[in-house]
């Protein structure tokens, strides 16, 4: 930690250079929260088993003004799902490319950079960014924002809808060990609808690379919106992302979080049902193996009444991968009529590897339907046998039932064509081979 704050010390004006003068003016509170509240402790209940700090003490490089990027990621990095029409976007060390970026959004709608986004429209970012993690007396979200040097916003104004998916795809690149911040700001005001697919890529020949992320999402009433996270990166990757979303009244939001390859990831997803019959959906899913580890913490604030979520976790681990969930579900005091689901379901395929859950109900009030469940284990003999008798090899027979277990996760997906990309990857890695939904050329960048 301390190497933090001697950089920031000694090198603040070389990390506003190049930045929109209202993002700088965050830095300063950010730096004092950070340097009071540190890395959340790896022995609090809900790190345990993730060493923020520990993972972090590396001396890693910042990329600051640009620094390494002389690429066209949209020539050179394909992210391609067949079958979505999308608009594309790229995010490249933490700074969005503005390299053939989609240009048909409705003329109100912004896409586009953070620092851009700052510049042109003062009052809608003062008024948005930084407004719910800074809030959290959090370490990491206030590193985040210290050292921020660009990302991406999605507004949409009242009643506007984008018929395309927006997909952002996240590129970590470099020759040296990096530290990268990323930011995603959603704002969508009422009766607004998009969908936003956020991928995360690495290559696997890449020094160690650390990614802290932080997505505040601001759905307006009778918003709907979809925002998937699907990662792909190495297994010299750190991904560490804190999610907060605000729902207002009658408004719809689907989560889904897909982890196909990893090194160490942590997700904290938080979301608060501010109004009344807001709608939250929550779905991950993550494969690990060899000694990969996926942790994910989610709290979902039911703050009015007549709210529901639905919360939905499952896990397919092998060799000496780690598997971490921990779930919580709040109906504060007066929300009454909340409807509250939550399920983690693991499947273990080692006697090496590990899965620690904790999902968790807290209850004030006193007219509620909650419920939550969890459950690890190992493949069901009975159908395996059922498979196997019917002529169908071991082998592909375990990888069926693999394929299986993942479907609700899958159609939970609102995005069609995703929902086919993702079958045809999941089987591939079930296969372990090597399949990733990109097709890159030779990335020229320099640290």
């Amino acid at each position: 930690m301390k190497q933090y704050i001697d950089f920031y010390t000694s090198y603040r004006k070389k990390i506003d250079e190049g930045c929109a003068p209202l993002l700088n003016s965050f830095r300063d509170e950010a730096f004092e929260t950070f340097r009071r509240a540190g890395f959340p402790a790896c022995k609090s209940e809900d790190y345990q088993h993730i060493d923020i700090a520990g993972l972090l003490k590396k001396d890693f490089g910042f990329y600051l003004n640009r620094a390494g990027i002389n690429i066209n990621p949209s020539r050179v990095f394909h992210c391609d799902v067949p079958n979505l029409n999308s608009h594309k976007h790229f995010i490249v060390n933490g700074h969005f490319v503005d390299y053939e970026a989609s240009k048909d959004f409705p003329p109100s709608v912004f896409s586009g950079s953070l620092n851009a986004f700052a510049e042109r429209h003062p009052a809608l970012f003062s008024k948005y960014y930084n407004r719910i993690a800074g809030a959290k007396d959090d370490g990491l979200s206030a590193f985040n924002t210290t050292f921020l040097q660009d990302g991406y916003v999605l507004y949409v104004p009242e009643n506007v809808r984008i018929e395309k998916t927006v997909q952002l795809t996240n590129i970590s690149a470099g020759n040296s060990f990096s530290l990268i911040n990323r930011r995603i700001l959603l704002i969508l005001e009422s009766g607004a609808q998009a969908k936003l697919l956020v991928c995360d890529h690495a290559y696997e020949e890449n020094p160690t690379t650390a990614n802290t992320q932080i997505v505040e999402i601001f759905a307006g009433e009778h918003v709907e919106l979809d925002f998937c996270e699907l990662e792909e990166s190495s297994r010299n990757t750190i991904r560490l992302t804190n999610c907060f979303a605000r729902q207002a009244a009658s408004s719809q939001v689907r989560i889904n979080t897909i982890t196909l390859s990893a090194g160490t990831t942590r997700n904290n997803y938080t979301v608060d049902l501010a109004g009344e019959h807001a709608e939250t959906y929550l779905y991950g899913m993550a494969i690990a193996d060899k000694r990969q580890r996926i942790d994910n913490h989610t709290l979902i604030n039911h703050l009015s009444p007549n709210a529901r979520c639905r919360e939905l976790f499952k896990y397919v681990l092998d060799d000496e991968a780690i598997g971490i969930f921990g779930g919580r579900i709040v109906a504060a005091k007066g929300a009454q009529k909340t409807e509250a689901y939550q399920s983690n379901r693991n499947l273990l395929g080692s006697r090496n590897c590990r899965m620690y859950a904790e999902p968790q109900l807290e209850i004030y009030a006193d007219d509620v339907k909650c419920s939550h469940g969890m459950t690890t284990g190992q493949l069901d003999e009975t159908a395996l046998f059922y498979l196997c008798s019917r002529g169908i090899p071991k082998d592909e027979a375990v990888l069926m039932l693999k394929f299986a277990f993942t479907g609700d996760v899958i159609q939970g997906l609102r995005m069609e064509g995703l929902r086919e990309r993702l079958k045809m990857l999941i089987e591939k890695r079930f296969r372990g081979e090597l399949a990733t939904c990109r097709g890159c050329g030779e990335l020229g960048t320099k640290s």
